[in-house]
């Protein structure tokens, strides 16, 4: 078999934490480039996994008939654009989380997607996680009944990344905390529920903590130090309540806020059972039986959820079979994180049609 030819373009740390190492996992898989506009990253690619060639222009791979599938691994701000291109020109791909900075740019995307009738899958990796799947297997097998509520909290202290850095400006990330970290929180509530229509949200989204950048107080800041020459325009809280075909859904995220408790959960609310998920670990289902409230924490093995996306995205490559993570459906996640920062903007409801 002939090995199937792939481009990693953006070498930052998602790059080389998951993309990578997952391809590298297979045997009938070749790594041509590492691109990055930074050339001493796609380099240290090139020493560290001992294969590939580093360069810092993407154009290269668009124009390189050999490479059947990219990973894109860049700023918010290029996903579209970059993804657009590469399909156009017949390549497979993979985008990071979120699609794009807009649901106007992800719509785009989807669109050449369908004109090309390339894989264009995003990079929410959770529908590959373990407990994840198990809660969508009980909610589909009535284990819960009918899950009429859902709840999501992604609340951190003080957790801002590089303040006034590329996360921390919309014209480059399209937004803060819900963007960064409530589209993995949303996608899980989506994927549960079995993707249902969004028809109203209201959603509001403050920047308070971090705009006074020379006063924000921090025991540490991953995704670099802070440029305190740089910009702050995002949301750093958002709170939001969304209606939908199927359950409600509410939320409250925070980068950062006054309040030293980190709570990473989501609430699954059911007539007859309900689930508490500890995001990027295991849950806890509450019901009664027999007169009697309890508790259950099943304990499993859980596969290493990254290579179980990269394994899909190789396998829908070969069959044709759509995976839970193409942009069809995760459009929708898109879709309301727009309507939620369209909402705050507009202090109104913003109806779906």
């Amino acid at each position: 078999m002939n090995p199937m030819t792939i481009a990693v373009i953006g070498c930052g740390t998602i790059a080389n934490h998951a993309h990578i190492p997952s391809y590298l996992a297979h045997e009938h898989v070749k790594i041509k480039y590492f691109c990055d506009i930074l050339k001493e990253r796609a380099e240290a690619a090139v020493t560290k996994y001992e294969c590939g060639e580093a360069i810092t222009d993407y154009r290269q791979v668009v124009e390189d008939p050999e490479v059947v599938a990219v990973s894109i691994c860049t700023p918010n701000a290029s996903h579209a654009s970059i993804a657009i291109e590469c399909l156009r020109a017949g390549k497979h791909v993979l985008c990071e989380k979120p699609a794009a900075r807009t649901y106007a740019e992800a719509l785009e995307m989807q669109k050449v997607q369908h004109e090309t009738g390339k894989v264009l899958n995003i990079g929410v990796v959770n529908r590959y996680n373990e407990s994840v799947n198990r809660i969508k297997k009980m909610i589909q097998n009535g284990d819960l009944g009918e899950v009429y509520h859902v709840y999501a909290s992604f609340r951190s202290h003080r957790s801002i990344p590089g303040l006034g850095g590329a996360f921390t400006t919309k014209s480059i990330a399209g937004g803060g905390a819900l963007i960064d970290w409530g589209v993995h929180f949303l996608d899980i509530v989506m994927y549960c529920a079995g993707d249902p229509k969004p028809r109203t949200v209201t959603g509001q989204a403050y920047s308070k903590l971090g705009k006074d950048m020379s006063s924000y107080t921090y025991l540490k800041m991953w995704a670099g130090p802070p440029d305190y020459n740089g910009t702050y325009d995002v949301d750093d809280f958002v709170t939001a309540l969304i209606r939908t075909e199927g359950p409600t859904i509410s939320l409250n995220g925070a980068w950062a806020q006054n309040i030293g408790v980190e709570e990473m959960f989501i609430d699954f609310l059911g007539d007859k059972g309900g689930i508490r998920l500890n995001y990027g670990g295991d849950f806890t289902y509450f019901t009664a039986t027999d007169g009697a409230l309890t508790e259950t924490t099943p304990k499993f093995t859980s596969g290493n959820m990254y290579q179980q996306e990269i394994d899909g995205f190789l396998e829908c490559i070969r069959t044709g079979e759509k995976q839970p993570s193409h942009i069809d459906t995760v459009i929708k996640s898109s879709q309301i994180i727009q309507a939620i920062y369209d909402s705050s903007d507009k202090g109104e409801e913003v109806v779906i049609p």
